[in-house]
């Protein structure tokens, strides 16, 4: 029974919510936004101070891949300018990694009165299951999933001289780990749409067949290379993460809250 939601109380956010007009959104919006704009600033700047050694860090992949098959480590640029620019993109990128707590803490701020209290108490996982499945999915693919497709790629070109340009590795390393990153984000993603009701287990386990194909298009739109091995390597971890989901959908599907409130009534 102290687990059912009370109605009243959500009829209160209900009221909290209603009596916030438009332009007091936009403004609640505005500060948020301005909030997360400076957690990136002070983001940037700690990490430019580290930007050689977080940009050895982003090379050693690609540089252990080129002494494993005896060839030049260095990493050649075309313009005086671009090793600045590099730095530059690497430690903002780093920098709204740092500051992602922060962001995610404001997205949450924005959207809670639109919640009823008894959801409300989905911060503090949500919080911690965003970051950590974003840093689970980053390590994935810096320590299993690039490394395997640069030694494939420069193993297959051996007849031929490899010249990589300093902007084309930095764009395809951030590409993937992003990409990678915001892929194991897809439990999040169903918990909050089963949450309003939007998706069930029952939707997910009837299009399971679709969901498939639409794994490997996204892991052949992120992979670096088309092979098979790649590939699957990319999609296993999201079929794991969609089986995942459905028992999420489950939990947290209204359907079911619902069923588990009526039960402790009825004990």
């Amino acid at each position: 029974m102290a687990d059912s939601p009370n109605p009243l109380s959500g009829f209160k956010d209900r009221q909290e919510l209603s009596s916030m007009g438009f332009m007091e959104h936009l403004e609640e919006l505005r500060r948020r936004i301005i909030h997360s704009a400076v957690s990136i600033v002070v983001g940037f700047g700690v990490c430019y101070g580290w930007h050689e050694k977080i940009y050895g860090w982003m090379q050693a992949p690609i540089t252990n891949a080129l002494t494993a098959h005896h060839l030049p480590t260095k990493i050649v640029y075309t313009n005086p300018i671009d090793p600045f620019n590099m730095y530059l993109k690497v430690s903002l990128i780093m920098g709204i990694f740092l500051a992602s707590p922060y962001i995610l803490y404001q997205v949450w701020g924005f959207i809670k009165p639109g919640l009823y209290r008894h959801e409300r108490r989905y911060v503090a996982p949500f919080m911690a299951s965003t970051v950590g499945l974003f840093i689970a999915g980053g390590l994935f693919a810096y320590k299993m999933v690039y490394p395997a497709a640069i030694d494939f790629l420069i193993g297959y070109s051996g007849q031929f001289a490899p010249m990589i340009t300093i902007n084309e590795y930095t764009s395809q390393f951030i590409t993937i780990m992003l990409g990678v990153g915001l892929v194991f984000e897809m439990p999040i993603l169903i918990f909050f749409l089963a949450l309003f009701g939007l998706v069930s287990a029952g939707f997910m386990i009837r299009n399971f067949r679709y969901a498939i194909l639409l794994i490997f298009v996204v892991a052949c739109a992120v992979a670096p290379t088309p092979d098979i091995i790649t590939l699957c390597l990319f999609a296993a971890p999201m079929i794991g993460l969609y089986i995942i989901s459905i028992g999420l959908a489950w939990l947290v599907h209204p359907a079911q809250r619902k069923k588990r409130a009526e039960a402790k009534e009825q004990k």
